[in-house]
């Protein structure tokens, strides 16, 4: 399993994806407002998802 970084871009949960906050022992914080339909998806700006629940779909640019 490959633990994203900050900055990562990442996908979880039926397409949604997010940009990596904070990395955490078991889970990481993504921002969700990159995504287009963000407003319309009424979720928090942030949230918290396990490594096990995602996959890196762009490496940051750091």
């Amino acid at each position: 399993m490959k633990i994203a970084k900050v900055g990562n871009v990442i996908e979880f949960k039926n397409g949604l994806t997010g940009v990596v906050e904070k990395v955490n022992e078991n889970s990481v914080i993504v921002d969700v407002t990159i995504m287009d339909n963000y407003r319309d998806l009424e979720l928090d700006s942030l949230t918290v998802v396990n490594h096990k629940n995602y996959k890196i779909i762009k490496d940051s640019l750091h």
